[in-house]
């Protein structure tokens, strides 16, 4: 039975770690590829098998047992030995990677997975689904297979529709009514084109690295529906109490659906203060000492013309 280690890693620093769930033929693995090979900061990738991510060999620097390095400081892990063995590896390493992405089997449980977030070192920073919209269709898979892919949704924290641009108009809005009918409080992000989805999911994941110089620049862009981040600045000498109700009143003060935001806030009671909304989850919690860095605006991410969810 694998143990916890007994010590934290990097002097008590987290690594956020996301997890991206999706059938076969959804588009996950080819968006974690993308995202790799555009990556500006050191990326760990756990996937169930090295040799089924297709890395474009002029990104690898070299191979060895169940690991590729990457020539961007990026780092693909086997499962081979499990998530223990995998964790273990990374925890291993000097100096720690900015973000960790699992890239879950089309049939595993995301409630049995999801607690690897939270081991020693790193932090659950959401859980990513991908779904294309053709498998949405009535009868186009299996039963105990369609079973596996609504246990994914409906624990996502933000769901990615792909292959929207494939399937007739109807289909397309179909898919995104089962979405919302299986996940109504989940946002539903569009990534018609394979390097929609890829931007998407790392558009997510900027916000959740520890960078020296804080939350990554915000860039305009009109990538998938339409989305609008900004940044957003906190009020100032609040109590934990009083920036708690200050957050979770955030998304009803935006304009539309609110997807993504992350920031550090100082409090008067409780120093610095994480704060992280990812789909319909909030979490606030205390800096530890060795994330020290200096208060950021929250980088909030909304999509304004989404359908109203209830």
């Amino acid at each position: 039975m694998y143990r916890e280690p007994e010590y934290l890693p990097w002097d008590g620093r987290r690594v956020p770690v996301t997890f991206v769930g999706g059938y076969l033929g959804a588009g996950k693995t080819t968006a974690i590829n993308a995202l790799l090979a555009n990556a500006d900061r050191p990326i760990a990738v756990i996937v169930n098998d090295v040799g089924s991510v297709n890395i474009d060999a002029a990104l690898i620097r070299r191979r060895h047992g169940d690991t590729i390095e990457l020539t961007n400081g990026c780092v693909c892990c086997s499962t081979i030995d499990g998530l223990g063995g995998a964790f273990d590896q990374i925890r291993a390493r000097p100096a720690p990677p900015d973000h960790v992405v699992i890239e879950m089997s089309g049939v595993a449980k995301p409630n049995a997975m999801l607690h690897w977030g939270d081991s020693a070192g790193f932090m659950l920073d959401g859980l990513v689904v991908v779904v294309a919209a053709d498998q949405l269709a009535e009868g186009a898979l299996p039963d105990w297979i369609r079973q596996h892919v609504e246990a994914h949704i409906t624990a996502a924290d933000l769901l990615l529709l792909t292959k929207a641009d494939v399937v007739s108009g109807v289909s397309a809005a179909g898919a995104r009514e089962v979405l919302s009918r299986l996940a109504p409080a989940v946002p539903i992000l569009v990534a018609e084109r394979t390097a929609e989805g890829s931007t998407a999911l790392g558009r997510f994941l900027a916000l959740g690295g520890r960078r020296p110089t804080g939350a990554p620049p915000v860039r305009d862009s009109t990538l998938f529906d339409a989305h609008e981040v900004e940044l957003v600045e906190a009020p100032t000498a609040m109590s934990v109490d009083a920036l708690e109700t200050w957050v979770r009143e955030l998304p009803d003060r935006r304009h539309g659906q609110l997807v993504r935001a992350k920031g550090i806030i100082e409090t008067t009671d409780a120093g610095l203060i994480l704060v992280q909304i990812v789909g319909p989850r909030v979490e606030i919690t205390k800096v530890p000492a060795a994330e020290h860095q200096s208060p950021t605006d929250l980088v909030v991410i909304t999509l304004p013309n989404a359908p109203a969810t209830t």
